[in-house]
């Protein structure tokens, strides 16, 4: 065991503070790409892969469905994380010396009302927490950041306005894999199941796989297609469900969802989380 988390990101990236969240205990081990996070488990770099999959906002995070099912690993728990914006400078700068904020491109839109009201100009970055790194490496009085609290901390800029989020619901949820499933916990609210399958070329073939989670009261919570190796005629399917495979409801679900499909992996056995219910 070496007790590190991987993520994607700089140190003070939202996948840094899942981390910090959800495993306190644990070293974050910063990567490079999402690629990078997963080879670090499976190389025994790392336990644990922090990995965003959805936010409240913006959707499925781009490739992330893509991955998973390629990665070998097994989802084993998961965290939600409220996405508190901050506008970062160096010390010593007043807000009304900024002129231009950097930030990765989905937060600034985010951000549109304050950033208009104060008459900044947003540019994109790669990396939030990268470009909080790379202002604090400099002295430009009239640039900012729009980045985590917690990229403030490490990289030692002052906090010039928080919350400035236009939304105050933007919340990104996160998966953690491992190289090993667990499936013998029960959760105090509810279990997750997280599958992915293809569906026969046969008429009306999701609806009769679909048809099992109805007649046997399993709640679907999450349905979404994309498309396998660019084809338009093999569609996957990834999905979320409330139960565990060994209650029986779901085990039939599952059973008629395997009848009517090519194929059917289980991603993951896990726990669901307070935030769910909030």
């Amino acid at each position: 065991m070496t007790n590190r988390i991987a993520f994607q990101g700089d140190p003070g990236a939202y996948s840094h503070e899942a981390c910090q969240k959800a495993y306190p205990a644990m070293e974050a081990l910063p990567c490079q790409s999402f690629e990078d996070v997963i080879m670090a488990v499976r190389s025994g770099e790392a336990d644990l892969a922090m990995l965003p999959v959805e936010n409240s906002t913006y959707g499925r995070v781009a490739d992330i469905h893509r991955l998973l099912p390629e990665s070998g690993l097994h989802i084993v728990d998961e965290t939600f994380v409220r996405v508190r914006i901050s506008l970062l400078a160096i010390p010593g700068v007043r807000l009304d010396e900024i002129a231009t904020v950097r930030a990765h491109l989905v937060l600034l839109p985010q951000s549109a009302n304050f950033l208009k009201m104060h008459g900044i100009k947003g540019v994109s970055a790669a990396d939030s927490a990268g470009a909080a790194r790379m202002l604090a490496e400099g002295e430009n009085r009239h640039e900012g950041v729009l980045a985590s609290s917690l990229a403030a901390e490490i990289y030692g800029l002052d906090v010039l306005a928080s919350d400035i989020e236009d939304h105050g619901h933007n919340t990104t949820r996160f998966v953690i894999m491992a190289r090993e499933p667990n499936y013998a916990r029960r959760g105090e609210i509810a279990m997750m199941t997280t599958f992915v399958f293809e569906v026969r070329n046969i008429p009306a073939a999701l609806y009769k796989a679909m048809g099992g989670f109805a007649t046997n009261g399993v709640n679907m919570t999450k349905l979404e297609s994309y498309m396998v190796d660019g084809s338009f005629m093999a569609t996957r399917f990834y999905a979320d469900i409330e139960g565990h495979p060994d209650d029986a409801p779901v085990r039939r679900a599952l059973d008629e969802v395997a009848y009517f499909t090519n194929s059917l992996t289980i991603l993951g056995v896990y726990p669901a989380v307070q935030a769910r219910h909030l």
